[in-house]
């Protein structure tokens, strides 16, 4: 669900750093995802084995087949870090992460689906207090009542994420940053409420789906529908329903490249080489976790 907010070479490789590098976190991966998800849902009954299996199928296909993807996007992404960046180039590196997010959201609709044909009312209720306490933890995090602490803490946010790839920022890049984030589209108000719209389709969308379920409806027809119904919920994570919001987040998405590749370009040497340094540690935890799924496969043919 947070995976939209990619945006441009240095949130690509944070993303890649959160989801897939370190080893041992990959290898728990199914069971931080199950308690991620039973946060929001409160599993139960035959839902937990089902969703446990559904888990441990998604990451043995992403990691057979998505990780040597990685591991060249990675490598990619080293020899462009060394240079000089444009707009353009950054908004093509959210093009890319986007796609790998669309396989992604393509390989789990069926479990999804499953899942969504499952939910009880009191699961419904569940999630719809899950997430408006998210709102109001959102609401706190960016919708601070004076401009000065919202534009502090809008910096802080900023800095950090730079600093995960480049290391410490001097002042002078703190102050180039502070100054693109004062002149960015980004308005918090208007992005809080278009996630709130979004939620409550997406609370409709599930009660309707779990309706089928309890109905005894077709089985077949029902789940063709429940896959339909999750491939747009997704859609409208990335994407708007809404065409001035649309509007909006493309005008947004141009000031954010604009904004990476302005910082990138202000990066000293040692800079850029640590980030080719982060991500060749990244790149390498990858081959690691791709070539033990290749094993895994000849040892599984080999029996």
């Amino acid at each position: 669900m947070r995976l939209r907010r990619i945006i441009g070479l240095a949130l690509l490789a944070l993303v890649l750093g959160a989801c897939s590098v370190v080893r041992l976190t990959y290898d728990q991966a199914p069971n931080l995802v199950y308690w991620w998800i039973d946060g929001y849902v409160d599993v139960g009954g035959e839902q937990t084995p089902r969703l446990r299996d559904a888990l441990e199928r998604w990451f043995a296909w992403h990691r057979r087949t998505q990780l040597p993807e990685y591991v060249a996007l990675l490598a990619r992404a080293q020899r462009e870090l060394g240079e000089p960046t444009t707009a353009a180039a950054v908004c093509a590196w959210q093009a890319v992460a986007e796609r790998r997010l669309e396989n992604a959201i393509d390989e789990a609709v069926p479990a999804a689906a499953e899942l969504m044909l499952s939910l009880t009312p009191n699961q419904l209720l569940h999630i719809e207090r899950r997430l408006t306490k998210g709102s109001a933890e959102m609401r706190a995090d960016f919708l601070q009542p004076e401009l000065a602490e919202r534009k502090a803490m809008s910096l802080k946010r900023s800095v950090e994420r730079f600093e995960t790839l480049y290391g410490r920022l001097d002042a002078t890049q703190r102050e180039r940053l502070a100054g693109l984030l004062a002149v960015s589209t980004f308005d918090p108000e208007r992005w809080l409420a278009e996630r709130q719209l979004r939620q409550r389709d997406m609370l409709r969308t599930l009660a309707s789906v779990s309706a089928l379920g309890r109905a005894g409806a077709d089985r077949s027809a029902a789940v063709q529908q429940a896959q339909a119904a999750a491939r747009v919920i997704a859609e409208r994570a990335m994407l708007s329903p809404r065409a001035d919001y649309r509007a909006y987040q493309q005008r947004l998405t141009q000031d954010n490249c604009q904004l990476v590749a302005s910082m990138h370009n202000a990066m000293t040497p040692a800079q850029r080489q640590a980030a080719r340094d982060k991500l060749k540690g990244w790149e390498d935890d990858l081959r690691a976790l791709s070539a033990s799924a290749a094993g895994n496969d000849s040892g599984a043919a080999n029996r």
